[in-house]
């Protein structure tokens, strides 16, 4: 079987016939000109080293090379042998906090990053798993469900913000309810929600929702950000300190109890995020402990890439193309 492993570098090979009418019409237009001058062919005869058809042959070297290189670039490969490979995992959301506590520095360079560099270093390290992310503070929105992309989860990680949840708070419940949508109904094994917050949560019915989830075969991870002396928060659009009703500045905590306690609810564990490749390495054992579904195989096939003739053969009509001696007018002697 043969392939492209570059197919669409062969989009260059529509400038040949480009390439072909223009040449084309210059012929055209030199003849015409050289009629208008006398008879062509004395008019050819003044014309030093003139050999009919040269411009033609080095036009079509100049075509060749250029054809050449093209499929040359493009890669053409021959599949040698094939092995079919079981893929197993499990099925992660992470559910992220993006309240404007999240901006808190108590946490450098503040909570929402580092927790987004938390989500990405572990997808890092994932290979089968399908992952998902959901967006959370007053409410919840699914930015990206359940996928084996992880270029795509992570342009969206990227693009997090407060601003993408108008509704402020902390309701981790409303998270939960919109991971258990997103989960298969028909299994009651591996998945997993891993909620990522500072803590701060205004649902009383956080934890009886983690109940419920556990129920389905739910297993809920909590990771805490932040720390629980806190840190002032400040107004991204006016950088100022922001103040309560009583003029005093805000102070947002870890609220540790909180996460602790949806993570025992949920069979799942918490871990405080101080060192992101702790953490991250902790979460995976877990991750890796579940039992796994199979998720179906994939082929793996070894190819032999002919890259190399091709341009080989490219440059060397190049070289006889440049090689070849161009025209001249004769010399007038008196």
């Amino acid at each position: 079987m043969l392939r492209f492993q570059h197919s669409y570098h062969l989009f260059a090979l529509a400038l040949v016939p480009l390439f072909i009418i223009l040449f084309t019409w210059m012929i055209y237009w030199r003849k015409k000109k050289l009629k208008k001058l006398g008879d062509e062919k004395l008019v050819m005869g003044q014309v030093l080293g003139f050999i009919p058809g040269r411009n033609t042959l080095k036009f079509a070297l100049l075509a060749l090379g250029f054809s050449f290189i093209a499929i040359g670039w493009a890669n053409l490969q021959s599949a040698d042998k094939s092995e079919k490979v079981q893929r197993k995992g499990v099925d992660v959301i992470f559910a992220l906090d993006v309240s404007k506590s999240m901006l808190a520095k108590d946490v450098q360079p503040d909570r929402l990053t580092r927790a987004k560099q938390l989500i990405s270093h572990i997808m890092d390290k994932m290979h089968n798993d399908r992952v998902g992310l959901i967006v959370f503070a007053g409410r919840s929105y699914m930015q990206v469900p359940l996928t084996v992309d992880y270029s795509a989860m992570k342009m969206m990680l990227q693009n997090a913000n407060p601003d993408m949840v108008p509704t402020q708070g902390t309701v981790i419940g409303d998270a939960i309810d919109m991971a258990m949508q997103s989960f298969s109904k028909q299994e009651r094994k591996y998945k997993s929600l891993v909620i990522i917050s500072d803590g701060e949560d205004h649902d009383e019915q956080a934890i009886q929702k983690t109940k419920d989830a556990a129920e389905t075969g739910v297993t809920i991870h909590t990771i805490g950000i932040g720390s629980p002396q806190g840190a002032t928060l400040y107004d991204p659009v006016t950088k100022s300190v922001k103040l309560d009703e009583t003029g005093n500045p805000v102070i947002s905590k870890l609220n540790e109890d909180e996460l602790k306690s949806i993570a025992t609810a949920g069979h799942g564990v918490y871990y405080l995020l101080q060192n992101t490749d702790q953490v991250s390495d902790k979460l995976l054992n877990e991750l890796d402990g579940m039992e796994q579904k199979s998720l179906g195989s994939v082929v793996f096939t070894d190819y032999t890439s002919y890259f190399q003739y091709f341009l080989i053969i490219g440059f060397i009509a190049l070289l006889i193309e440049w090689m070849l001696p161009g025209v001249k007018k004769k010399a007038i002697t008196i």
